[in-house]
């Protein structure tokens, strides 16, 4: 990547500047809870490089969606006071994108503060298909900076989309690719253009439409793709086997039974599912083969013998890359598909393979089923940024930073 990195911009030195930092801090919340703090781990780093360096940090980040108005419920109050709390000082919190308590409180940093502006996505010109609307919310973010100010695109979950804190800012200020960035593009390039073989590609999910272009993507470049989730069944039903109340796209079965025909050698789905008679975590259920789903029973997550047979082909591989869950691992009755295949891809990094964790649910349930973090090479924070990636799209983020 032909960028300059955060430590160009800490070598031409910051203190005393103010530098704008777009992070990804979309953590899931429950009634103002966060319920998964990762992303916030994972961008703390650079804030802190930053504030200990002297920096005045002004940060922008997103939380949910909406829809072009202030949300109480979807405010960052709560995602200030965990910020600050992973950084060991206090993060102001804006109460609005660039109005006057951004302006007042911008204006009164010091070296080594840190500000979160309030939901980026407050503001309709954030998102707006518009050019000179999203430059317009991009000149307002950058009157909050000096003029010795720069931007350092930190937020990965967000580098491909074409909105102004991600890509328009970038166009005003001199401009830098964060730690997370940084890393997280190398680990995409090692997929991409040096993946030692061979090469297992695990995907998981509920729908094979979301999945669509990597799976045709990777098919051609990976030595084994394995098949679980949701979108498991839509591949079934592709070969003529009832799926009884499981997720199915019926508009996706045609496009399966291709794909399924192209690349029988590469793709593998299981052979045993846990079903349900219903979905939710006391639900009664029961281990079947796939030819034996009743009328009435959904799939919920692949079986014991898929998991074996998963482990085996997994054992071997020199570079994994997993993306989506096995099945409902929310409920603790439907995680044991998940966790199987993440602990046989944690056997393979153990024997030195490179595996990394797509982003998502797949890094959400490494942190929900107890698994070691560090058993893995990697653990993406933008499951839908690194999926673009590796379908060969343009991330609009990182062309910014390029440019």
């Amino acid at each position: 990547m032909a960028v300059q990195t955060l430590k160009d911009l800490l070598d031409a030195g910051v203190a005393g500047r103010t530098v704008l930092v777009r992070s990804d801090l979309n953590v899931p919340l429950d009634n103002g809870t966060i319920t998964d703090p990762g992303r916030i781990i994972a961008s703390a780093p650079t804030i802190r490089t930053l504030a200990e360096a002297g920096a005045k940090v002004i940060v922008m980040a997103h939380l949910g969606r909406p829809k072009g108005e202030p949300d109480a419920a979807l405010s960052l109050a709560p995602v200030a006071a965990r910020l600050g709390e992973e950084l060991g000082r206090n993060v102001q919190l804006a109460g609005d994108v660039v109005g006057q308590d951004a302006l007042a409180r911008s204006e009164g940093l010091t070296d080594g503060d840190v500000l979160l502006l309030e939901n980026i996505r407050f503001d309709p010109r954030e998102t707006s298909k518009d050019d000179a609307e999203r430059e317009a919310l991009a000149k307002a973010l950058v009157e909050l900076v000096d003029g010795d100010g720069a931007f350092v695109s930190d937020g990965f979950g967000v580098v491909h989309r074409k909105q102004a804190s991600v890509y328009d800012v970038a166009k005003l200020l001199p401009h830098y690719a964060g730690a997370l960035v940084a890393t997280e593009v190398e680990v995409l390039q090692k997929l991409t253009e040096d993946s030692e073989r061979p090469y297992a590609v695990v995907l998981g999910g509920s729908k094979v439409s979301d999945k669509l272009a990597v799976i045709e993507a990777l098919a051609t470049k990976a030595d084994t793709l394995v098949i679980g989730g949701g979108m498991f069944y839509t591949f079934l039903a592709a070969q003529g086997v009832s799926v009884g109340n499981s997720l199915c796209e019926e508009s996706m079965i045609d496009t399966c039974k291709s794909l399924l025909e192209r690349y029988a050698d590469v793709i593998h789905i299981p052979q045993d599912v846990v079903i349900a008679d219903s979905f939710s975590a006391d639900a009664e259920s029961k281990t079947v083969s796939v030819l034996e789903i009743p009328d009435g029973w959904m799939g919920l997550d692949i079986g014991p013998e898929s998991v074996e047979r998963f482990a085996a082909i997994l054992s071997g591989a020199k570079t994994v890359f997993w993306n989506g869950p096995m099945g409902v691992f929310e409920f603790a009755k439907f995680s044991a598909g998940t966790k199987g295949v993440a602990e046989a891809i944690i056997g393979a990094t153990g024997k030195g393979a490179f595996s990394v964790v797509g982003g998502g649910d797949s890094a959400a349930a490494v942190r929900l089923l107890g698994l070691p973090e560090d058993g893995f090479s990697h653990i993406s924070t933008g499951g839908g940024a690194s999926l673009e990636y590796l379908e060969g799209k343009a991330l609009p983020g990182i062309e910014a930073l390029e440019g």
